[in-house]
């Protein structure tokens, strides 16, 4: 069976990708994934936040340090250098020299220069391309949703001027219209769509009554909207489009393509299941293609898009209603004790 796709631009020997994460910072991980028949990996994400965090550390322990010396006219302890991103930009061209498969980047700033300057940096190192990881968490209530989409604008046709490599963005699903975010992104010459962010969120301990963070890794049911707007983007759009969140299985991969994906990125079925599920998920597209006699992924990639069904209801509102006056057919799954 012919598993390659193109990605970004790329050629990828299949449409599995595996996503950014603690997993992939591994380099044993990494080689491990590559003989597991990965086609990519995007590395863990550079985020800006997390560079301001160890400088503000850095300097709250040369504070620290001072005030046991309050005697003395000067501390004794040379001045923190401000932290930046070099750590991070050598472990990733080390994770780029160890694969032979492609290994993009994954990059989350605060401020628009930042975009610029560490997306330069990045390419620098040799990576096939770069993952604009966008989403937006307000919290104040003074800024609306067009000055948000109108900044993350900004910042794409910024940084696809500062580059060369291709640049792919990922976007959260909380966008009024995500049609209309995609479509005006699209226009400005982005490469790729990974759809969707999951995003961490807050949860309560009730019995220490205190915030903390679980690991929420996602579940198959989650592939769903993903699903979705894949069918509705296939042949509507020029960029690239990858299926992400809650693909756990090779039936998972399968539905995605039929719907318009041309890969996937994959992370919480290898942390269930292990790295080896990469394997078992290809083997399992291999199997279907054999039994349906699909040749390539371009036989059926679209098949079920909104684009190509003759269903004009299948991914409008009229489905969603249509389900809601059925709603007794829940009863024959999940009979009422």
């Amino acid at each position: 069976m012919d598993l390659k796709t193109k990605y970004m631009g790329v050629e990828l020997k299949n449409p599995v990708i595996i996503g950014a994460s603690n997993l992939v910072a591994d380099l044993r991980s990494l080689k491990k994934i590559e003989e597991e028949g990965a086609a990519a990996v995007v590395y863990k994400t550079l985020f800006e936040e997390q560079i301001h965090l160890e400088n503000l550390q850095d300097h709250q322990a040369e504070e620290d340090y001072a005030n046991r010396h309050a005697e003395m006219s000067g501390s004794p302890y040379p001045s923190f250098e401000e932290a930046g991103p070099e750590a991070f930009l050598a472990r990733l061209k080390e994770a780029r020299e160890a694969l032979g498969i492609p290994l993009f980047a994954s990059l989350n700033c605060v401020y628009d220069e930042t975009w610029e300057e560490y997306a330069k940096k990045i390419e620098d190192t040799g990576v096939a391309g770069l993952e604009l990881n966008f989403y937006a968490v307000p919290r104040t209530f003074d800024i609306d949703g067009r000055s948000i989409v109108t900044e993350q604008l900004d910042i794409l046709e910024k940084v696809k001027k500062a580059v060369k490599i291709p640049v792919a963005v990922k976007l959260s699903p909380y966008y009024t219209n995500p049609l209309y975010v995609i479509a005006e992104m699209d226009k400005s010459g982005v490469d790729a769509f990974v759809l969707f962010n999951r995003l961490f969120q807050p949860e309560i301990d009730i019995d220490l009554e205190e915030h903390y963070f679980p690991y929420n890794l996602s579940t198959q049911n989650d592939n769903r909207i993903s699903l979705r707007y894949a069918g509705l983007l296939y042949g509507e759009i020029r960029a690239a489009i990858c299926s992400n969140t809650g693909i756990f299985t090779g039936e998972d991969v399968i539905s995605m393509i039929l719907a318009g994906a041309n890969v996937v990125q994959i992370v919480s079925t290898l942390y269930k299941n292990g790295i080896g599920q990469i394997s078992t998920i290809l083997n399992e597209v291999e199997t279907w293609m054999k039994k349906k006699n699909y040749k390539s992924l371009n036989d059926f990639r679209g098949k079920l898009s909104k684009k190509t069904l003759n269903d004009p209801f299948t991914y409008k509102r009229a489905q969603y209603v249509d389900i809601l006056m059925k709603s007794e057919e829940i009863f024959k799954k999940y009979p009422m004790i």
